[in-house]
C-alpha cells in the first residue's frame, strides 16, 4: 500500500521527521522522501508555496499506477474565531475561487479523521497568496474555514492516481491575528521563501521582530501537532481493511 503527503515546504515537513525515519531520495526531476510504516510505503512530497515546484512530475515518476491515498497536510490560518491555533482540521471540501472550482475529500477518511481528534470543518480555501491581515481572513470568512494556498491543486491533481483524497491542516494563525510581515514579499517564483528577502521586510519594519518570534513559536508548535497526528491518523487508516485495495503491482 502506498501514501502521498505533500507539504508545502520543509519547515512544515521537519516535525513529523522528527518522529519517523525519512529516507531522503533524488529522482531525475526533484527529489522526495520516503519511510515505511508496518509495511506502508509512505512518501513525502514538498510542493512549494502556492504548489509551485515540479511536484506533479515527481510524483509521476515516483507512481506507475493508481496508489491509495494523497493527503494534503500542512498549515493554515482560520477564518473563524472558533478554530484555535494548533487544532487539526480535515475539510469536507476546497475552493478554488479563480477557476471557481472544488475538490472534494474522501468521507471514509474524514471519518477516520475526526476519530482521531481532528476538527471536521466544511471548506478549506485554496488563496493565490499569503492571507495576511485579519481584516482580510474577516472578508473570507463567509466562503470557508480556514485559508492555505495548496491543497486544491493537490487535491484535483492527486485525484488523477491516487483512489482516494483527504486535506488535513493545522492552524497557526488566528482569524483575528495579523502576520508580522507580508509573507508575499518575502516568497520566490519558486514557491520558497527568500531569507534576504525576509530579513529585507524586517529591516523595513523591525517592529516585527517580535511578531515573526511569536508566529514562530506558534507554527512550531501547530507543525509539532500535525506530525504527531499523522503518525496516528496514517497508521490507523491504513490498517482499516475495506482501505486495503488495489494493491497488486503498487508496492
Amino acid at each position: 500500500m502506498r501514501v502521498l503527503v505533500t507539504f508545502a515546504v520543509d519547515a512544515e515537513f521537519a516535525p513529523w521527521r522528527k518522529l519517523r525515519s525519512f529516507q531522503k531520495v533524488r529522482s531525475s526531476k526533484s527529489s522526495y522522501f520516503k519511510s515505511d510504516m508496518n509495511g506502508v510505503a509512505i512518501d513525502v512530497i514538498l510542493t512549494g508555496i502556492g504548489a509551485k515546484t515540479s511536484w506533479l512530475d515527481t510524483a509521476h515518476e515516483i507512481y506507475d499506477c493508481e496508489i491509495q491515498m494523497c493527503i494534503s497536510a500542512g498549515m493554515a490560518g482560520a477564518l473563524r474565531p472558533e478554530h484555535r491555533v494548533g487544532e487539526i482540521l480535515v475539510a469536507q471540501k476546497v475552493l478554488a475561487p479563480p477557476r471557481d472550482m472544488t475538490a472534494f475529500s474522501d468521507p471514509s477518511l474524514i471519518t477516520a479523521a475526526v476519530s482521531l481528534g481532528a476538527k471536521g470543518v466544511s471548506t478549506f480555501y485554496t488563496s493565490d497568496r499569503v492571507i495576511a491581515s485579519a481584516e482580510e481572513k474577516r472578508k473570507l470568512c463567509v466562503f470557508a474555514d480556514a485559508v492555505e494556498m495548496e491543497s486544491f491543486e493537490v487535491m484535483f491533481e492527486g485525484g488523477m492516481f491516487a483512489e482516494k483524497t483527504v486535506a488535513i491542516r493545522v492552524i497557526s494563525d488566528g482569524a483575528e491575528q495579523n502576520l508580522p510581515i507580508d509573507f508575499n514579499r518575502a516568497t520566490t517564483d519558486a514557491g520558497t521563501v527568500s531569507m534576504s528577502r525576509l530579513l529585507g521586510e524586517v529591516a523595513r519594519h523591525p517592529a516585527s521582530v517580535w511578531g515573526l518570534i511569536q508566529f514562530a513559536q506558534q507554527s512550531k508548535m501547530a507543525g509539532e501537532k500535525l506530525g504527531e497526528f499523522l503518525e496516528r491518523y496514517i497508521k490507523a487508516v491504513t490498517t482499516e481493511p475495506k482501505l486495503e485495495v488495489n494493491q497488486a503491482g503498487c508496492q
